[in-house]
């Protein structure tokens, strides 16, 4: 399972760990992923994701997985988010 956030696209970074005596070594910095579930009022289910604890405020900041799926760019979205956001565009046509 790749260390990649599903909704945001964001990964692992690389900087340096600096001693107290300025001695540089090389580390990652991953990021904050948790496994969630996610309710989506248009499907009327819940849908589990690994996604960074930031993408988790920005989905409640937003109003819910709908509303940040419909405003979230494609190319950062994995290959299930993408299918989820699919079917949530397709339920709401068939409703209006």
């Amino acid at each position: 399972m790749s260390r990649v956030c599903e909704l945001t696209g964001k990964g692992p970074m690389t900087g340096n760990n600096v001693s107290h005596a300025n001695n540089k070594t090389r580390r990652r910095f991953l990021p904050n992923l948790n496994d969630v579930t996610l309710q989506s009022e248009t499907l009327g289910r819940g849908i589990k994701m690994r996604i960074s604890a930031h993408a988790l405020r920005s989905v409640d900041h937003r109003g819910g997985l709908d509303k940040f799926l419909a405003k979230a760019k494609d190319t950062e979205l994995s290959a299930n988010a993408l299918k989820v956001k699919k079917e949530i565009v397709k339920a709401q046509a068939a409703q209006a």
